[in-house]
C-alpha cells in the first residue's frame, strides 16, 4: 500500500470512530432524557400525593392550636372567677371577723418576715 491509501484508510477509521463516538453520545443523551422525565413526572406524582396530606396536617395544626386557645381562655376565665370568688370570701369574713382576720394577717406577716429574715441570713454567711 502506498501513502495515499494508508492515509485514506486512516481517515475512514478516523470518520467511522468520530460517528460511532456521535451515535454514543446521542444514545447517551436519550437514556438521560428519558430518565430525567420519568424522574420528573415521579417528582409529579409526589407532589401529587403529598400535597393534601400537608393540607391535612396544617388543617389538623391550626384545629389544635384553636382547641389550645379555646382551652387556654376558659382556664384563664376560671382561674380569673376562681379568685374574684376567694376575694369575695375573704371581704365577707373581715366584714364578719374584724379582730380574727387583723390576727391572722399579723402573724402571717410575722412568719413570712422571720422566713425572709432566715433567708437573708443564710445568704450574708455563703
Amino acid at each position: 500500500m502506498n501513502d495515499a491509501q494508508l492515509s485514506e484508510q486512516r481517515n475512514n477509521l478516523v470518520d467511522q470512530a468520530a460517528q460511532a463516538t456521535d451515535h454514543a453520545i446521542r444514545a447517551t443523551q436519550r437514556v438521560a432524557n428519558d430518565a430525567l422525565d420519568g424522574l420528573a413526572g415521579s417528582v409529579q406524582g409526589v407532589r401529587h400525593d403529598v400535597a393534601p396530606m400537608l393540607d391535612r396536617a396544617g388543617e389538623r395544626a391550626s384545629a389544635l392550636a384553636q382547641r389550645g386557645v379555646s382551652a387556654l381562655r376558659e382556664t384563664s376565665r376560671d382561674v380569673r372567677d376562681g379568685a374574684v370568688r376567694v376575694g369575695d370570701r375573704t371581704a365577707l369574713y373581715v366584714k364578719d371577723e374584724p379582730l380574727k382576720a387583723i390576727l391572722i394577717a399579723a402573724a402571717s406577716g410575722a412568719a413570712l418576715m422571720a422566713l425572709v429574715g432566715l433567708l437573708t441570713r443564710s445568704r450574708n454567711r455563703a
